[in-house]
């Protein structure tokens, strides 16, 4: 396995960048670098979740799957990100489906050894529970994005926020990808697409979105996308970016 020097370090990741350093050295012998590569489900609905996980790049789905077997995207986990914790406090079972979108790595440490941690540190239970309750915010912001905004804006949105937690202006997605994301029809996202094409915003390819104009594309995506962003500033402040700039380097 070849892992560069930035992906291979814990702190890339900004909740773990932003422990006080006697905190991180209590858990960086228990993390466990690993690869998640595209597609890949980390976990699926109600399985048992042995491990936590702090992504250092890439992006990482939780969708929710309907009875009729259609998946739908939840919130998106970038390098600001931990996942597998909430659900195992009590129940050990996720909630949902955790995919991979964009490729990259994490480290991932055992859930006994973080509840241990998170029992006896309190600056790490403080940070942990301040992470959990602004992914809950996220969460309940799109749903109400998804009922009351254009499709457009609800695109611009999802670019960008897909955009924000992998750094490349390249994105490997699909029209049908984006169509179940949007929860519109395929014919209704070839339609926004090639208008934000012809706006010069984005150049499609097959299979993947390249941004040309973040800029353009921030003035017509809706107020959530600014809302979301604030609220992740909020929970990692300036040192912590810092930190990330410098771990990406």
């Amino acid at each position: 396995m070849s892992l560069t020097s930035c992906q291979s370090s814990p702190r890339t990741n900004w909740l773990l960048s932003a422990l006080p350093s006697d905190d991180f050295a209590h858990l960086e012998p228990y993390l466990e670098l690993i690869e998640l590569h595209k597609g890949r489900v980390v976990y699926e609905t109600d399985e048992s979740m042995p491990f936590v996980y702090f992504s250092h790049d890439g992006v990482v789905s939780l969708t929710t799957v309907l009875p009729a077997g259609k998946a739908i995207e939840m919130v998106v986990l970038g390098y600001d990100a931990m996942f597998g914790f909430a659900s195992t406090l009590v129940t050990r079972r996720s909630l949902g489906n955790f995919v991979v979108q964009i490729p990259g790595t994490a480290s991932r440490i055992d859930i006994d050894v973080l509840h241990r941690a998170f029992e006896e540190q309190p600056s790490l239970r403080e940070l942990l529970l301040r992470y959990e309750e602004a992914l809950l915010a996220e969460a309940l912001q799109a749903m109400a994005c998804n009922i009351v905004h254009s499709v457009m804006a609800r695109c611009c949105r999802w670019i960008l926020t897909m955009r924000d937690p992998a750094d490349p202006a390249t994105l490997p997605f699909t029209h049908e990808h984006l169509s179940q994301v949007l929860r519109v029809q395929r014919s209704t996202v070839s339609l926004v697409t090639f208008g934000l094409q012809s706006m010069g915003l984005i150049h499609q390819d097959r299979g993947v979105i390249t941004v040309t104009d973040r800029s353009g594309l921030e003035q017509i995506a809706c107020g959530c996308y600014e809302i979301a962003r604030q609220r992740s500033q909020q929970l990692s402040p300036a040192q912590n970016r810092e930190t990330h700039d410098a771990h990406r380097g």
